[in-house]
């Protein structure tokens, strides 16, 4: 090899070490689940004009350097840059080495550098500029690797809780559902605590070692509750989690289009949700959607004890009249909650499983009056300059968006503006461009100002806007937003905040 064949190599090896660091970063943030990085990097590459052209420059140059020695050099200066918008430390998502990053860290230098002397053994420098490009693709091989190492590494920590759940014996609720999961769990806690003492899984910590370490961390004697959260990215999940986690009660609070991106169709959410209902489990499911009401039918007609719930005006065990936000059990009211703050069919849930749990619901009934509001979903305060600023960006939802749009026109005051701040919804797979569309007609018919967020979903938003009144502005993140609206906005206009994505998403 010549010089400039070395230089190639030695330049792809230079690069591999931030390109490595910004798909790292976006392993970490995707739960170390291949192929999550390589379908991260297709939409940085798509983001943007830029970004189209620079990705098109690296492979092109790549591939030249098979024939035109030194090629190799734009690729490694390309990858060692880009994407364009894509840090390697990030704000919003910032890398942090636990252990686990450590691991996956050197998986990965260990697959570059055998790229690396592959292309000078054979004397292809076009090697390495083709393993650099492929980066995104040797992070999810080195995921992949570790999958095993990892599953075991973790399993003294399953042991341990698992043995420490049944050594303490608390009863447990199984929380899963599409959406819906985090603010059920928080209701139904709040209604328990005065009458049991209960523990609840902290915040998203829904996946086997959160659970895990909330079991390990907080459970203690006299625990009479646990309230685990279950959340799933694929089937057999929720089953693992329930052999050492057994529910005596489980609840399904809702079924929609999120996490489309990785199981393709609602039936294989329906199917991955519905795991939680183990075998003597009681279960309490939320029957507004068709594919749960089917669910319902078959499991009380197999001898199940199954207590439905209703937000929607269904008739239900549990129902929750969504307009004047009554509560019913069994056909008779117990009290009321504020549907400007709560969402009817997971305090439904929440009731219901209170119910399951064999407590009288008159009892926590005075309860329903506090429940507390969910942070970041639809959390709403007037700030000192006299704007209603409503923080629902904890929302990935159609529904719940739609829901948060209602709110907006309900909450605003006459003649103040009406400003819609989103980068959209993710994880809608092949439905993602049509939400998309849908959330920006309405935001532009429910708002006065639409301001787009991010690329991620910038085209469908402006598509679904194109007709609506609203004035539509396109900004890079939502730092701009929050600097838009405190030049612009004044006592009596209204800010909605609808979903956030962090800095890994374009």
């Amino acid at each position: 090899m010549n010089l400039w064949e070395w230089a190639v190599i030695l330049g792809c090896g230079a690069a591999s070490v931030p390109a490595g660091l910004r798909w790292l970063r976006i392993a970490q943030r995707e739960h170390y689940l291949p192929p999550a990085v390589g379908r991260f990097s297709g939409r940085w590459w798509t983001a943007g004009y830029p970004n189209w052209a620079l990705g098109a420059a690296a492979i092109i140059a790549a591939a030249a350097e098979w024939w035109l020695t030194g090629a190799g050099l734009a690729t490694a200066a390309i990858e060692g840059h880009g994407p364009l918008g894509l840090g390697v430390r990030g704000v919003t998502s910032p890398l942090v080495w636990t252990k686990r990053l450590v691991r996956v860290a050197i998986t990965t230098a260990v697959l570059m550098v055998a790229v690396l002397a592959w292309s000078a053994a054979a004397g292809r420098a076009g090697i390495a500029a083709i393993g650099l490009v492929a980066m995104p693709i040797i992070v999810d091989i080195a995921l992949a690797i570790n999958l095993p190492l990892e599953r075991a590494l973790s399993e003294k920590w399953v042991t341990e809780a698992a043995g420490r759940l049944e050594r303490m014996a608390p009863r447990v609720v199984a929380i899963t559902g599409s959406y819906g999961k985090t603010s059920t769990k928080l209701y139904l806690a709040h209604l328990l605590e005065g009458r049991v003492r209960v523990v609840a899984s902290p915040a998203s910590f829904n996946n086997r070692l959160g659970l895990a370490r909330a079991i390990n961390e907080r459970l203690s004697p006299g625990t009479e509750v646990f309230i685990a959260e279950m959340g799933t990215y694929g089937p057999g999940e929720i089953a693992e989690m329930c052999t050492w986690i057994p529910p005596e009660v489980a609840v399904i609070t809702a079924i929609g289009p999120v996490h489309l991106e990785r199981m393709r169709t609602e039936e294989r959410i329906l199917a991955a949700k519905r795991e939680i209902l183990a075998p003597e489990a009681t279960a309490v499911i939320g029957i507004d959607h068709p594919g749960l009401s089917r669910l319902a039918e078959s499991e009380s007609r197999a001898g199940r004890r199954v207590i439905g719930c209703s937000g929607a005006g269904r008739p239900a065990a549990v129902a929750v009249d969504p307009g004047s936000g009554e509560v019913n059990v069994e056909g008779s009211p117990i009290g009321g909650v504020d549907l400007q703050v709560h969402h009817p069919l997971n305090v439904a849930a929440a009731v219901g499983a209170v119910l399951a749990l064999g407590v009288d619901p008159g009892e926590v009934a005075p309860r329903l009056g506090t429940l507390p509001s969910p942070d970041h979903r639809l959390a709403t305060v007037v700030n000192e300059r006299g704007i209603t600023v409503m923080d629902d960006t904890f929302n990935a939802n159609p529904e719940g968006a739609r829901a948060a749009l209602r709110r907006l026109v309900e909450n605003a005051s006459p003649g103040g503006k009406r400003v819609v701040v989103t980068p959209g919804l993710v994880e809608m797979g092949p439905r993602r461009r049509v939400e998309n569309r849908a959330l920006g007609e309405a935001a532009a018919a429910a708002g006065t100002h639409l301001l787009v967020v991010g690329r991620t979903n910038r085209r469908a938003l402006l598509e679904g806007a194109r007709n609506g009144e609203a004035r539509v502005l396109v900004l890079d993140n939502r730092l701009q937003a929050v600097r838009w609206a405190r030049a612009n906005l004044d006592r009596g206009d209204t800010i909605l905040y609808e979903n956030d994505l962090p800095d890994h998403y374009p």
